[in-house]
């Protein structure tokens, strides 16, 4: 029986994303990031409203009828509206009976703890397309990216990519990649230098 509890792991992650959220300047919001449809704006737009998703599903909610992007956020905003679902998304995955309740997801229906640990998976890969956007402003955690990475090697085979599946083909890493250049290449992702 699984009995993994993710809930500190995303804690970590929402506080890594949340602190890069605030080095991002109004400036820099038209930039190309690694997700290739997104600009740094609409990538913070998605990251807004995934953790708006994952929140409204801890709630009991239907997670599937959150529009995963925010919409009407002021340029210098993008803190504020981060802190405030990730605060929500904290609080309403805090109960233990979560981790065992069945959850639906846009990958079906899961137990609460793999849903969450998804949710991990996705801001640690939105966290380092926003950095490498930016510059690299902070240093990224290698260990929520080997939880990031680990779960993605578990729950999206390298093939049968594209289509209902957000991701790329699996691209090789670069030799001596660290752990977020292997997850980025596992998630179809290259670093904006070679792109």
């Amino acid at each position: 029986m699984n009995t993994f509890d993710p809930r500190p792991v995303y804690a970590r992650a929402t506080d890594q994303a949340a602190a890069l959220i605030r080095a991002v300047r109004p400036e820099q919001l038209e930039r190309p990031t690694p997700c290739t449809e997104f600009d740094v704006r609409r990538l913070l737009s998605h990251m807004v409203g995934g953790t708006l998703r994952i929140a409204v599903v801890g709630e009991g909610g239907d997670g599937m009828a959150v529009r995963p992007f925010a919409e009407g956020v002021a340029d210098t905003g993008w803190p504020e509206a981060y802190d405030e679902v990730r605060t929500r998304a904290l609080k309403a995955w805090e109960p233990d009976a979560k981790m065992t309740a069945p959850v639906r997801v846009p990958w079906g229906e899961v137990p609460g703890r793999q849903a969450l640990s998804g949710y991990v998976m996705e801001i640690v890969t939105h966290t380092w397309d926003l950095s490498e956007a930016v510059g690299h402003p902070l240093e990224l955690d290698p260990e929520l990216a080997g939880f990031a990475l680990a779960t993605a090697e578990r729950v999206l085979p390298p093939t049968r990519r594209g289509g209902e599946t957000p991701f790329e083909e699996v691209r090789p890493a670069p030799e001596g990649a660290d752990v977020y250049a292997r997850l980025a290449a596992w998630l179809g992702r290259e670093p904006l230098s070679r792109v």
